[in-house]
């Protein structure tokens, strides 16, 4: 695979994005080539970074995009941003993938008008995985679009199921729809509608899901618009750093809970790893003519890493390829005609 990285969109600076992907090139199976594109006086002055290795090249770019522009800025206002001559390269087929720290809004907006989306995709989707006691499961859409139709939730269900089951290797993934209520008839008139044509699917849709289900082992896919879905991914970020701050404060009061908290430090490690987003580094904008993966803006050099080997994972499942193929097969079904939104 040859991948082509944005290595100016990260809070922390180049240096970190850099690093990352460099420790990513030496120890990932499959990466053959590595472009790291931006300011090329910035890149060649990092200290203890090694440009000239066989494989690795940089693409200048003089111009940034920052989390206040707009997505259009991307595409009209910063031509030769960082961002959009990564996205060009997988357009122009110089690369097979692009990874960013940068702003999701303007990712979105270069990759959909430069490379275009699959056929039959009316919009991408972000997926994030999510682990969860007894297992993972995929949130999609994760932020990349608040206002969606039942179409776009269907396409988003066909979409988590294969990258759940091609990368993360369940066999028949459970779908399930985000909804206030287990009940067919529960939901909002989006999901009701949703919801219709998902029955329709060659999927294993198990029908909606509850907030209470996700981290109970009884789902796999979780589908819902971007606005719910950042919502539930933020939450469920800031209740697990919540919880291990709670834990910390009580494991301390006195020397006898202390004991026990050095006893069970074991079990501690093995819960914060399991719950390290470090371990996955990046989310698939899936539905795209290419692929791209998104990484967080405060991104550690392992974050970095570990991201680049599940873009790699996925390239290689190819992932773009089976979503094409179910999309394609599920089309006569939802051209039958997409149910109303009741009013």
């Amino acid at each position: 695979m040859r991948l082509a990285v944005d290595v100016m969109g990260g809070d922390h600076g180049p240096g970190v994005v850099v690093r990352g992907a460099l420790k990513a090139f030496g120890s990932v199976k499959g990466l053959d080539e590595l472009i790291l594109v931006g300011a090329q006086r910035d890149l060649e002055g990092l200290p203890a970074v090694d440009l000239s290795r066989p494989g690795v090249r940089v693409r200048n770019a003089s111009e940034v995009v920052t989390m206040e522009d707009g997505p259009m800025d991307v595409l009209r206002r910063k031509k030769d941003s960082s961002m959009a001559r990564a996205v060009e390269l997988v357009a122009a087929g110089e690369a097979d993938a692009v990874l960013s720290c940068g702003n999701t809004g303007c990712l979105l907006a270069a990759s959909t008008i430069k490379l275009r989306r699959l056929p039959g995709i009316d919009r991408a989707g972000i997926a994030t995985v999510i682990p969860t006691p007894e297992n993972e499961f995929v949130l999609l859409d994760a932020g990349a679009n608040t206002e969606c139709t039942p179409l776009h939730l269907a396409h988003y269900a066909i979409m988590g199921s294969v990258y759940s089951s091609e990368v993360l290797g369940y066999a028949k993934p459970r779908v399930g729809l985000l909804c206030n209520g287990t009940e067919d008839s529960k939901g909002i008139p989006l999901t009701q509608a949703a919801f219709q044509l998902c029955q329709r699917l060659d999927l294993n849709f198990i029908g909606n899901v509850e907030g209470h289900d996700l981290f109970a082992g009884k789902v796999d896919v979780v589908v819902c618009d971007g606005f719910v879905g950042n919502i539930t991914l933020k939450t469920s970020e800031s209740l697990a750093t919540g919880m291990f701050r709670f834990l910390k404060r009580e494991l301390t009061r006195n020397p006898l809970r202390k004991l026990g908290a050095f006893l069970a430090r074991g079990a501690f490690k093995a819960v914060r790893k399991r719950m390290d987003p470090d371990m996955y580094g990046s989310a698939p904008l899936l539905g795209l003519n290419g692929v791209v993966f998104k990484s967080h803006a405060g991104a550690s050099e392992r974050a970095i890493t570990n991201g680049i080997k599940v873009m790699t994972d996925t390239f290689e499942h190819r992932v773009n390829e089976r979503i094409s193929q179910k999309v394609a097969a599920a089309a006569s079904v939802l051209g039958e005609g997409a149910p109303a939104v009741p009013a």
